[in-house]
């Protein structure tokens, strides 16, 4: 058998592969790209990144360049770490026509849905004349890490259009592309005319660690950002774990997820290809059918046989399966609910006959697929809502990369003499509390006009 079969009547029985999905690794070397050397040697991966991003801070583009020759492009120079105008233009020209069409009809969706995230600043009148308000405002600079997959030959164009549609919603005047070069030191022509396509005019060739540290940075001509977005491999991810206070993080993904929950009405040749679409990540993903109906999760099982078989990537998807994928067969649809929460996965599909009813009972999940006709790959392309999602169990506090990730807010008090005055001895009484004196007196002094005001 392919995947794990099991049939609980509690929910407690399922607590054993539960623990297995928590003791996952968190961060995986091939999330994205194809892990690196690094991750073979002796050193931690930490240490490793650690070292990498003090380097690219000290030496700048001269390290980024060093590390690209030794693991991406052995000819790499630093002519070829900017690209040029003409090299984004040239690459639209040269991708066909259907493939840009649906480049373009990708982020119409994404940008129509993300449209309506947009925060507008806001502002409180109190009687006594004072205003208060919050102002939301777009970060200056965002940078974008793009993963090239292996050898930078299979590039994540929808990573960057739902990277990059985010941000210029939000009004981020400038967005820095990096994206691993190809051996040749060039990058992706599809990288590229997406970036052309979207208006975005600095896009650099660099991958790993040392392109997330050039963004925080800086390196010769790429100027430090406010923002990194964008998925990416253990070095990638480690990389934006360390800066988290050098710059803004959008998340710390780890391997991908899905959850399917079926019932009797679900077709299982669709279990499985969902369930397979997750488990061609890599060898860390994880795909689970929770199911309400054992002959239809015994079909599924047998669907899944058959699929994996005639994938690409079929060794990458069986070993998923056998590691972290299961057809869990429940009692009933409350079971299916409440392991499905326990689990909080980034993906979690209802192929189930009527989605609605159970909307409400489902509190921790990165993006919800409602019924047999949404599956995880039209959320993950062309739908609109973001594919940046909370993985490994933080979906019970965190969210899809969104516009708000390119956005901070700031806090506006405009107070009147009168709120001034009727506050500060309660201000006076708190600060010294606190043992602020100067505080205090700060305040209290607002009760007496300034000198020169009547």
């Amino acid at each position: 058998m392919l995947v794990p079969f099991m049939t609980i009547a509690a929910l407690s029985e399922a607590e054993a592969f539960l623990r297995g999905l928590a003791l996952r690794p968190g961060l995986s070397p091939e999330s994205g790209e194809e892990g690196r050397a690094d991750a073979e040697n002796g050193q931690s991966v930490e240490a490793s990144v650690a070292g990498i991003l003090a380097d690219v801070r000290l030496r700048g583009l001269p390290a980024l360049v060093e590390y690209t020759r030794r693991f991406d492009a052995p000819e790499f120079s630093p002519a070829c770490f900017a690209v040029p105008a003409d090299a984004l233009a040239a690459a639209a020209a040269a991708v066909s026509s259907d493939d840009m069409a649906v480049i373009r009809e990708a982020a119409a969706n994404i940008r129509f849905f993300h449209e309506a995230q947009k925060e507008a600043s806001w502002f409180l009148p109190r009687p006594d004349g004072t205003m208060l308000g919050q102002m939301t405002m777009a970060v200056d600079r965002a940078g974008l890490y793009v993963p090239g997959g292996k050898g930078g030959d299979t590039p994540l164009i929808s990573s960057l259009l739902m990277s990059a549609v985010p941000a210029q919603v939000a009004g981020v005047a400038e967005i820095a592309v990096v994206s691993p070069p190809r051996s040749d030191g060039t990058v992706s022509p599809y990288i590229l005319a997406a970036a052309e396509f979207l208006g975005i005019r600095e896009v650099y060739a660099a991958g790993s660690a040392w392109a997330i540290g050039a963004l925080a940075y800086g390196a010769g001509p790429l100027r430090p950002v406010d923002v990194i977005a964008g998925p990416g491999n253990i070095f990638v991810t480690t990389a934006k774990r360390l800066l988290i206070g050098v710059v803004g993080i959008d998340m710390l993904a780890g391997p991908s997820e899905i959850c399917i929950i079926a019932d009797a009405s679900a077709d299982p040749a669709w279990i499985a290809a969902d369930m397979l679409s997750q488990a061609e990540h890599d060898s860390l993903a994880s795909a689970v059918c929770i199911c309400t109906d054992k002959t239809v999760g015994e079909a599924a099982s047998r669907a899944l046989e058959r699929q994996c078989d005639e994938l690409p990537r079929a060794a990458i998807a069986r070993e998923s399966l056998q590691q972290y994928g299961a057809i869990i067969v429940v009692p009933d649809m409350d079971t299916a609910l409440r392991l499905a929460d326990r689990i909080c996965p980034e993906h979690l599909e209802l192929l189930v006959n009527d989605p609605w009813p159970l909307l409400p009972r489902i509190r921790h999940a990165g993006a919800i697929f409602m019924g047999h006709y949404s599956p995880e790959a039209l959320g993950d392309y062309f739908a609109g809502p973001n594919h940046v999602l909370p993985t490994m169990g933080t979906a019970r506090f965190a969210s899809a990369l969104s516009v708000s990730t390119f956005c901070k807010k700031t806090s506006l008090i405009a107070a009147g003499r009168e709120f001034a005055a009727s506050g500060a001895e309660s201000i006076a009484r708190l600060a010294r509390l606190e043992g602020l004196e100067a505080h205090a007196r700060s305040a209290l002094c607002r009760k007496a006009p300034c000198k020169g005001q009547a």
